[in-house]
């Protein structure tokens, strides 16, 4: 009878197993396309903390060249002065005298006031709004593992609907396998009718010529690409130097 395990090399990798700490490839795939969304986010955080800085930077250069101070002084001096003893000029000097002034006007003032007063971001503030985001790319990394219990709890709530699943999966396995076979087939056989190339043909006369270099010339399983070990099996046709692992075989 035709059975599942061992799971094929190709198989393997397209399953998640929830006990294994490391990312497997359909994890890696899934966290790979939820970091790409947060790039958009990056680049804007980027470009809105760069135009922070170029406007800080514009205004600072405004408030330290731009800063003009004015100073005004005036003087203002009016005397009048009448001469003579009659009864006229003593009435004159009483009433023109009241005008006799002197004024003297010193004002000083700036800009200052108009002037635009920039205040650059600190560290913390830069770090408090690249925080979320930092903490969103790694909610992108840890959210695997919580995903791995959708399965379980959906089999605890549902639990007919989990054994069809799994007889739905069983089968579409069985089907990919006999499909995976039948391409294999052909293609070791397409492979069998091309002649070796050179690198080939020298590879299998160093092997002849000196078996101890086996150990670094090692081959490769003609289905999967396994590297070659001592469980590995040759084709039994003295003609064919095809060489398969042992699940593959």
């Amino acid at each position: 009878k035709r059975t599942l395990l061992p799971l094929l090399r190709e198989e393997t990798s397209s399953f998640i197993f929830p006990c294994n700490l490391a990312l497997q490839r359909p994890e890696r795939q899934y966290m790979v396309m939820e970091l790409l969304r947060c790039i958009p986010l990056l680049l804007f955080l980027l470009f809105v903390c760069g135009l922070d800085h170029f406007i800080f930077s514009i205004l600072s250069i405004i408030q330290h060249h731009s800063f003009i101070e004015y100073s005004y002084q005036t003087s203002h001096h009016l005397s009048v002065n009448v001469m003579g003893e009659s009864l006229l000029a003593e009435l004159l000097r009483s009433t023109i005298g009241a005008l006799n002034s002197s004024v003297n006007t010193e004002v000083e003032t700036s800009n200052f006031a108009c002037l635009p007063k920039p205040t650059r971001l600190t560290r913390q503030q830069y770090l408090n709004t690249c925080l979320p985001l930092g903490a969103l790319a790694l909610l992108c990394l840890a959210q695997v593992y919580p995903f791995r219990l959708r399965r379980a709890i959906a089999a605890f709530y549902f639990p007919k609907r989990e054994k069809t699943r799994v007889l739905f999966l069983y089968n579409k396995l069985l089907q990919q396998r006999k499909y995976f076979l039948y391409l294999q087939r052909g293609r070791v056989a397409r492979q069998a009718r091309q002649p070796p190339g050179p690198r080939t043909l020298l590879l299998q006369w160093c092997r002849r010529r000196w078996p101890w270099l086996r150990r670094c010339l090692r081959q490769r399983c003609t289905l999967c690409g396994k590297p070659e070990t001592p469980q590995h099996q040759p084709c039994p046709n003295p003609d064919c130097s095809a060489l398969y692992c042992e699940s593959c075989w």
